[in-house]
């Protein structure tokens, strides 16, 4: 349907101008912007309510975002190969978009003061695959909220759209475009009210410019680099989907997570650089830390504090290592582990297959969102706190129990982060960073109970309970959403089987039937595989990681990687038979 088809009830536009009228006096009379700030605001208003209107005033048979495809169709998107991509053009994009990334992790935002940006994504770093003070500061987080937002609704039938309709897809898929952008802004905002302080120099200059709007500009050219991009993150997940191997977002978690591994376990530099290696100070790898130790320290200081120091203090100690060894064979076997149901061909006699079902049916989407989610329960907590705007919200503003922090000077006299949360559901929610965090402290709570941040044992217990119970209960229900939301369930499966020409053995080859036989294994098998990969990534985060790469962050690299390796087994398989590519998945 043409854009200019498109059957809309122009009436909206009134009530809508009105609603921007209201909002645009509220703004003028209470904040009191100058003229090129009521002029951003005004912009930024006519657009939130042009896509609404885009949204309201479509009257078709469908659902109400089909209203918005004159926007979606126009936005900028990678083309669709037309035919079938050849491994080697796909292994040059991928490694192309691969060593792009990389280059995206330094290039430091123009204009911003590195020496006071605040990581507000500090704890869930490896898995939202960005660098800090980097136009990769947001990383892939827009991209997975934007997705979660729309599994959520398009589960709970709030957004009626059959994905199993290529129409229906393509509307879903443009749609989530125009959430990915909403959700860039939504993150950029207020980190660069507070977090992402401009340099001095830069405000003087543009304050030259244009006086007393040298600020406004300066976190104006900031957010818009940060919108620039993420956005170029999901565009070449795009090509990454459509002309390389596998997935953009997951090639771009692996390499993360990978680099800060080999960081934590090489390392010779120690965490505080500006002061000389010691005990107090020692380097960060693992390996160099351990030989540090055992060349300075005799045999009675070893057993005095020494072995503590090399097993279980912080920075990478001994048992992270040999907890993201344990991580990488847990999960290589998870993987291996699957029901394969016997098939054979309707047609031809004596050709016969399997089906695959992994005890990992669902990947490791259902960590990563639920991951992505608690990122975001803390990013908002911290602006509820601190922020001053925010922070004057009614119920949820500055409130202990929704979550407290340190302020500068509380941080480096603690020798936390200012984005620790120390009290409230943000503290309970917050990643458990290894057995110095919990286990320590339950052993010599007199000794170690500073790292409870003012906590009781007890209260260190229930932090662990709560977080593990979290990750496991929301893996799952992540792991239902998107089983239904990408054509994994027993229906979609059984039409896929039924299209191929195969059936299961002893059975008639019809959809329903086949339906209620992997009725019996698909929705047992997604409520394992939600639990294992968030109970893996929570267990992870228990004893601690190399690099502090979260638990959540070594399992999805790890599974990333094999994934990866069998896809490209896959495109070398159909490359030597093209026949194949149709039960494969492959274009013709």
């Amino acid at each position: 349907m043409a854009d200019d088809e498109t059957p809309r009830d122009p009436r909206w536009a009134i009530p809508l101008a009105v609603l921007g009228a209201i909002l645009l006096s509220i703004v003028w009379f209470w904040v009191q912007p100058t003229l090129i700030a009521f002029g951003i605001i005004s912009a930024v208003i006519f657009i939130i309510l042009g896509v609404f209107y885009l949204g309201l005033s479509y009257t078709g048979s469908g659902s109400k975002l089909y209203g918005l495809k004159p926007l979606t169709t126009r936005m900028p998107a990678v083309a669709q190969p037309k035919g079938h991509v050849h491994f080697r053009t796909k292994l040059f994009w991928t490694i192309a978009v691969l060593l792009m990334y990389f280059l995206l992790t330094n290039i430091f935002l123009f204009g911003v003061d590195q020496a006071t940006v605040i990581d507000l994504f500090a704890s869930y770093r490896a898995i939202l695959a960005g660098a800090q003070g980097t136009l990769m500061h947001l990383g892939i987080g827009p991209i997975v909220t934007g997705s979660i937002i729309m599994q959520l609704f398009t589960g709970a039938k709030i957004i009626n759209l059959d994905l199993t309709d290529d129409e229906d897809k393509g509307t879903y898929q443009g749609t989530q475009k125009v959430l990915v952008i909403a959700m860039i802004l939504v993150e950029a905002v207020p980190q660069v009210y507070g977090y992402l302080t401009p340099s001095g120099s830069l405000v003087t200059s543009l304050g030259q410019a244009s006086p007393g709007n040298g600020l406004l500009l300066a976190n104006t050219i900031i957010i818009a680099q940060l919108v620039f991009g993420s956005y170029l993150v999901f565009l070449m997940d795009e090509v990454v989907s459509k002309w390389g191997i596998g997935s953009g977002i997951s090639l771009f978690i692996a390499a993360g997570v990978s680099q800060q591994i080999v960081q934590g376990t090489l390392n010779w530099v120690p965490q505080n650089p500006s002061s000389p290696i010691s005990a107090a100070n020692p380097p960060s790898g693992t390996l160099p830390k351990t030989f540090w130790f055992f060349t300075h320290y005799s045999a009675s200081q070893m057993a005095s504090g020494g072995w503590e120091q090399v097993l279980l203090r912080q920075p990478n100690p001994v048992v992270a290592l040999i907890g993201t060894a344990a991580i990488f064979f847990l999960v290589a076997w998870t993987e291996s582990t699957r029901i394969e149901l016997p098939l054979s061909h309707a047609e031809a006699r004596g050709a016969r297959g399997r089906y695959p079902l992994r005890l990992i049916y669902a990947s490791n989407i259902p960590v990563i969102l639920m991951s992505a989610l608690l990122a975001n329960v803390s990013l908002f907590s911290i602006l509820l706190w601190s922020n001053t705007t925010l922070s004057r919200f009614p119920v949820f503003g500055h409130q202990w129990w929704v979550g407290s922090y340190p302020t500068a000077t509380q941080a480096a006299a603690q020798g936390i982060s200012q984005t620790q949360p120390l009290t409230g559901g943000a503290y309970y929610l917050s990643t458990v960073n290894g057995l110095e965090a919990w286990l320590l402290p339950i052993l010599n709570f007199q000794t170690y109970g500073n790292f409870l941040y003012g906590h009781m044992w007890w209260q260190g217990l229930l932090h662990v309970a709560i977080y593990f119970s979290a990750m496991v209960f929301g893996s799952i229900l992540f792991a239902k959403f998107w089983i239904q939301t990408t054509n994994m369930g027993p229906e979609a499966v059984a039409r896929q089987i039924e299209a191929s020409g195969m059936q299961i053995p002893g059975f008639r080859r019809e959809p329903r039937v086949l339906r209620r036989v992997l009725e019996r294994y698909i929705p047992v098998i997604t409520v394992i595989s939600g639990a294992a990969v968030g109970a893996l990534a929570a267990g992870a985060d228990l004893i601690g990681t190399l690099g502090n790469a979260s638990g959540t962050g070594v399992l999805l690299m790890v599974g990333i990687i094999i994934n990866l390796y069998e896809a490209m087994g896959r495109e070398q398989l159909m490359e030597m038979n093209p026949l194949l590519r149709r039960f494969l998945g492959g274009e013709s």
